[in-house]
């Protein structure tokens, strides 16, 4: 298991740091630091193992790298360890061989099918991977437990050796370096796991100039998962990455948004819709998507924009909807 430190630096503000100089660009980023390494930085806590428990790193072999995930079938993966970010939310990090990785694309996500309970079909519900796309030997999810979600409540059941039926990868937005100068991103809760995939791959790429936005939204402070690593590339590419929280209610100190995203909020953060070089997404609960960007299509296509999205003009072009 993951030993709980608590992160001795000061909280960190809302707002994406302005002080510290403009980093390069390296192959070794924040969330491969800490997620690559054993870490997970989320919520003002640092989670990392110890080295007895991470055991033996994979060993380099003539092997070739293959990818573990199969588009047409389902396979099961053994979860290896699960350790609670905050009071609904968990990282779980799941087995592959030492010369494999997941397989994932930018953008993809996976779909997760477990029976559960008495139900006579099984469940099957998409997910986004936090861990770096060449991660090998493991792979991480990052999962909020909701009261009347099935598959989350399944997950968070699992034990150390269970198995999670995966199948993958699923493509979405067909992301290419050069296309876009700038990405404003919203997400709500467990909407930020495809965002963060996003957001690791453009930054970690030293030929990808593309300009990030995220407006983040929560119920509360504590709810804000993976703000550390969000804060950490802020802090490493201020020129290229901002983010801002937004909360349902604050408490005394608090220094970002208050109450829902609003169509003032978007108009403040995200770029403008007069230009044809941009894109804005969203991922998060329904209510959220239908007062944003419109819900999508019965048949899960993207369906037409309305919402905030349409009153500021945004087409369907340059929309994107996780």
């Amino acid at each position: 298991m993951f030993a709980l430190l608590r992160n001795n630096i000061p909280r960190q503000l809302s707002r994406a740091y302005s002080t510290a100089p403009a980093g390069g660009k390296s192959g070794s980023g924040i969330l491969w630091a800490s997620l690559a390494t054993g870490a997970v930085l989320a919520g003002g806590y640092y989670y990392t193992r110890s080295k007895d428990s991470q055991g033996a790193a994979p060993t380099a072999s003539n092997d070739p790298v293959t990818a573990a995930l199969d588009p047409k079938k389902f396979i099961g993966f053994k979860l290896k360890e699960a350790t609670p970010i905050n009071h609904d939310t968990d990282h779980y990090r799941f087995e592959l061989g030492p010369n494999q990785v997941l397989g994932m694309d930018i953008t993809s996500c996976i779909v997760v099918k477990a029976k559960i309970g008495s139900d006579e079909k099984p469940t099957i519900r998409p997910y986004t991977p936090v861990s770096p796309q060449d991660a090998r030997g493991y792979f991480d999810l990052v999962v909020k437990r909701y009261p009347e979600g099935k598959m989350s409540s399944h997950i968070h059941s699992l034990k150390p050796g269970d198995e999670l039926e995966i199948k993958g990868p699923i493509p979405k937005y067909p992301y290419k370096v050069g296309a876009l100068k700038e990405v404003g991103m919203i997400a709500g809760g467990s909407g930020i796991t495809p965002m963060l995939q996003l957001i690791q791959h453009v930054l970690e790429d030293p030929t990808d100039n593309t300009k990030l936005t995220l407006v983040f939204a929560n119920k509360s402070e504590e709810d804000i998962v993976l703000r550390s690593t969000l804060d950490g590339y802020a802090k490493k590419y201020p020129e290229q990455f901002k983010v801002h929280y937004v909360i349902d209610k604050a408490l005394d100190g608090w220094k970002g948004e208050v109450g829902y995203i609003t169509k003032e909020v978007v108009q403040k953060y995200l770029p403008s819709a007069d230009r044809s070089d941009v894109l804005v997404s969203v991922c998060g609960p329904p209510p959220m998507m239908k007062a944003i960007s419109g819900p999508k299509a019965p048949d899960f296509t993207q369906g037409e924009v309305s919402g905030i999205f349409k009153e500021l003009g945004f087409t369907s072009q340059q929309v994107f909807k996780f």
